[in-house]
C-alpha cells in the first residue's frame, strides 16, 4: 500500500484570526500569514497545527508528530 504525506496548510487570514496569540504548541512562536503548517500529534490531546519545520512525518502511522515529542517518546 502506498502512503502519502498529509497536505501542508498555509496560514491564511481566517486561520490567523482563529489562532490569535495562541501560537505554535511545538515551539511557542506566533503563526504568521503564509507560513506552512501541518496537523501534528504531540504532548497535547488530539492534533494541533504546528510549523512544518517543527514536525516529523512518520510513514508507519502516516502522521506528523511534534519533532521533540517524536524523538523523545516514539524513537
Amino acid at each position: 500500500m502506498e502512503t502519502h504525506r498529509r497536505p501542508k496548510i498555509l496560514i491564511d487570514l481566517e486561520k490567523l484570526n482563529t489562532f490569535g496569540t495562541e501560537g505554535c504548541p511545538a515551539c511557542g512562536r506566533i503563526f504568521e500569514l503564509g507560513e506552512a503548517v501541518v496537523l501534528a500529534c504531540g504532548n497535547w490531546e488530539g492534533q494541533k497545527y504546528v510549523h512544518e519545520d517543527e514536525a516529523t512525518f512518520d510513514k508507519d502511522t502516516n502522521s506528523y508528530y511534534d519533532r521533540r515529542y517524536y524523538n523523545d517518546t516514539l524513537r
